[in-house]
């Protein structure tokens, strides 16, 4: 009886595996995070280029492959794993 309380009274994350909450972030992370922080590298280097910074170029291309990085995780860790396994 007692364990039944606490079965609806604890979270479901307390009976997730450790597998599945890693890939949980991993999802998280490829799906949300890099394609974000792409788009972000890429509106830094568009405001640095309007200014008119001596760096504009540099930060243009470290912003594309960055995106191309992020964009192209989910496609990456695919092949990464098809390999593997």
């Amino acid at each position: 009886m007692f364990g039944s309380v606490g079965m609806l009274l604890a979270p479901a994350m307390a009976f997730a595996s450790v597998e599945s909450s890693l890939m949980a972030v991993q999802s998280k992370l490829i799906n949300t995070v890099l394609p974000l922080v792409g788009i972000l590298g890429l509106v830094f280097a568009a405001f640095s280029f309007f200014t008119g910074s001596q760096n504009a170029r540099s930060h243009l291309i470290l912003a594309i492959m960055g995106a191309v990085v992020g964009f192209g995780a989910p496609s990456i860790i695919e092949f990464v794993q098809t390999l593997i396994h």
